[in-house]
């Protein structure tokens, strides 16, 4: 049976969560790190005191500290207990600025302290509601959107309402821009909720926004987005909505401030990068084993700019960067060299001119970078086309002209970079439990690369696989010759080839299968199962989300974008669209191939977390409306490395700012703020255990803080990506 855990109070949530996840009890709360209650002792490496305001002691509210002292800028966050007291652990030596900021505040002054210092802090209490809500997480702004009417709906076209005829739902539209004007930009932030005055003066709002969209080397892509849905509906939604912002409008139902386990996260920041770098995933070990490469460098990839890999020292505190790399002396460069009109921030500057394309690192057990990796032209080489001896291309060979990217792996000791050509496309890549690498992004295809024979041999064509999608559909439990192909119908003498396509991806190390997510409306997600002597014998397995269920035709879930798996088995895929946390039981499904195994039909496999937030302005729950939040990707922390427990998924949330961990026996979500500076936006998430025996402090996940435009960050022009670490104490007072 279909479940779907409902939202309630996000704070109440929060509160039970924490409650129940702590392990400290009141007494610690009350007097943290062994101390008498309502003691507090300050320690050489923190600062710890109270806040208060006007209104008295502040619950709840952030607490930073800034220093530019070291090698690289340096943030550290936490949060004021339920007394508002705060301790600031682990402060290497320098002086800050230590300021507050809270939901109900603005900004506080900048007071300098250095490590060892008791200081009391006066937070400033917003002086209207509106000055608050400049504070406020850039999807409560992106919720005064107001989409079109559910009658209007399919849309009819340039000569009627103006939306696309291909957009069948009110639902589609807001998925649309979800995966759309939310795939590139946070959209709420100050930035985009503003028109920019050095745009220039239009006769309409509608022409601004025409102007902007045609802004930069982002332009063409842009452009491309509007036209999906329809130019004249998308344009009068987004000026109807900068239009009433500018005249005053604001979001006025505050956001819940940080409730029970939330206080006891600390965030800690690094610069790295540079301005103009979309700095797209982190990683810092071996997903398999997150106690490897303790206390190493911390590496992040930037797709669109030259250098393209960064790297933290997190011990050190000091970040520096490598150059990405292509073989061939003709690969293209991953962005237009043009630009429609002039960018309002870099005017004619071509700022992206990389052509590696780097997306999705991981790193080995020897601590290898393994990259996807642009590395040539887009047309495949002979060996990936018909008339090859390769087992996969003879089975399927992939003609394509149009293949993105291929793979590469950096050994840091020699500092040097092998290549390795894929006849399959890699966007995210992921090690099974047989140091196979699989890619997404493969089109029609899936592939992997066995890297031992790789790293051994050097053959990279006898050290590649790649399959089709093909369903079983006869249910015969094998991969038979003379399969219908997707445009065909189904045969159920025959098995059936879909297009499948994929996005994430991600190994079942139990059963040596691998599961991608495909987006789309509903999107789906696919298993396969490479078999016993492969490619030969690889077949798929293809499952929808709830999608108009007739059973629950209340429940509208759709757009699997990231996907991960549990120690146990169990797939987890972040919904983009409809921003749920859904996982999939492929033990509870009556059917598993045959004919009917097309999609829809193992509702009783799934079951959806919703996300909490605002919904677009008008709608509510009984409208079945979508919290405006796109959940870009995700990941699950199999083996405790925050300190949530096992198996806790974690989902990257666009426009609120934050991290989502999901408490499965519960259904609740905690969330893991980044407050300042305001626009954390992030791809990935990655988990490492520096010291098992050192408890909170030897744990932590690792994200990127980086987004196509980091000029649209709080600090404007010449902000750059950041590399992101949260812990998690016992207690918000924990030294």
């Amino acid at each position: 049976m279909l479940k779907r855990f409902c939202c309630v109070g996000a704070a109440a949530l929060i509160l039970a969560v924490g409650l129940a996840v702590s392990t400290t009890g009141v007494w610690a709360r009350q007097g943290a790190g062994g101390q008498a209650p309502g003691q507090m002792v300050v320690g050489a490496d923190n600062i710890g005191g109270v806040v208060t305001s006007a209104n008295g002691r502040e619950a709840g509210v952030w607490v930073i500290a800034e220093t530019r002292d070291l090698a690289t800028r340096f943030i550290k966050i936490v949060v004021t207990d339920d007394q508002g007291r705060y301790m600031l652990p682990e402060l290497p030596k320098a002086t800050y600025d230590v300021f507050t900021r809270g939901y109900g505040l603005v900004e506080s002054p900048k007071v300098k302290a250095t490590p060892g210092q008791s200081l009391e802090l006066h937070a400033v209490v917003a002086p209207t509601p509106k000055a608050a809500a400049q504070y406020y997480p850039p999807d409560y702004w992106w919720a005064l959107l107001e989409v079109p009417p559910k009658s209007a709906f399919p849309g009819t076209g340039p000569d009627g309402n103006g939306i696309s005829p291909n957009i069948k739902t009110q639902a589609e539209f807001i998925g649309r821009l979800k995966t759309g004007c939310a795939n590139c930009h946070q959209m709420g932030d100050k930035a985009t909720r503003e028109i920019q005055e050095n745009l220039g003066k239009f006769e309409s709002s509608e022409a601004a926004w025409e102007r902007r969209l045609n802004s930069g080397q982002g332009g063409p892509g842009m452009n491309n987005v509007v036209a999906r849905f329809g130019r004249k509906a998308l344009l009068k939604v987004l000026a109807d909505w900068t239009d009433r912002i500018a005249a005053g409008e604001y979001p006025t139902v505050p956001p819940p401030r940080p409730e029970g386990v939330e206080r006891n996260v600390v965030v800690t920041e690094y610069d790295w990068s540079d301005q103009y770098s979309f700095n797209h995933d982190t990683i810092s070990t071996d997903k398999r084993n997150p106690t490897l490469h303790a206390n190493g460098p911390v590496y992040m990839v930037s797709r669109f700019r030259e250098p393209a890999i960064s790297v933290l020292d997190p011990v050190a505190i000091e970040s520096w960067s490598i150059n990405g790399q292509v073989r061939d002396a003709d690969t293209p460069f991953t962005n237009p060299q043009v630009m429609p009109f002039p960018s309002p921030y870099w005017g004619d500057a071509l700022i992206w001119d990389g052509k590696a394309s780097l997306h999705n690192p991981m790193l080995d057990a020897a601590g290898r970078l393994w990259l996807s990796n642009q590395i040539r032209k887009p047309e495949n080489p002979a060996f990936c086309r018909e008339g090859s001896d390769l087992p996969s291309a003879k089975l399927f060979p992939v003609n394509i002209n149009s293949q993105s990217r291929e793979m590469s792996v950096y050994d840091p000791k020699t500092k040097k970079f092998t290549f390795v050509d894929t006849c399959f496309g890699a966007h995210h890549i992921q090690f099974d439990a047989k140091d196979n690498l699989w890619a997404s992004g493969g089109g029609e295809v899936v592939g992997w690369v066995d890297t031992k024979k790789f790293l051994a041999t050097g053959d990279e064509q006898r050290s590649q696989m790649w399959t089709p999608f093909i369903l079983d559909t006869n249910g015969n439990g094998k991969r038979d010759e003379g399969y219908t192909e997707p445009d065909q119908p189904i045969d159920p003498t025959k098995d059936h080839r879909i297009r499948g396509g994929s996005y994430g991806i991600i190994p079942n190390p139990l059963d040596g299968t691998a599961w991608v997510a495909a987006p789309g409306y509903p999107g789906q997600i696919l298993r396969i199962d490479p078999g016993s002597n492969p490619p030969y014998t690889a077949l798929t397995e293809v499952y929808e989300p709830p999608f108009h269920n007739p059973k629950a035709p209340q429940v509208i879930a759709f757009t699997p974008h990231g996907i991960d798996i549990d120690r146990n088995g169990l797939i987890w895929t972040f919904l983009r669209g409809s921003a749920d946390i859904a996982s999939f039981d492929r033990r509870k499904c009556k059917v598993l191939n045959g004919p009917t195994a097309t999609g829809q039909h193992c509702f009783e496999g799934w079951t959806l977390y919703p996300t909490p937030g605002p919904k677009f302005k008008g709608m509510t729950d009984a409208d079945g409306a979508l919290v405006v939040d796109s959940l870009y990707y995700g990941w699950v922390d199999q083996f405790n490395a925050l300190g949530l427990g096992e198996n806790i998924p974690i989902a990257t949330g666009t426009t609120n700012e934050s991290l989502m961990a999901l408490i499965p026996s519960t259904g609740k979500i905690i969330r893991l703020h980044v407050p300042y500076p305001m626009g954390f936006y992030h791809r990935g998430v990655d988990g490492r255990i520096d010291n098992p025996n050192t408890g909170w402090k030897g744990r932590g996940l690792w994200a990127n803080f980086g987004s196509y435009t980091p000029w649209h960050y709080e600090e404007g022009k010449g902000a750059t990506s950041k590399a992101v670490h949260f812990q998690l104490r016992p207690d918000p007072l924990a030294k």
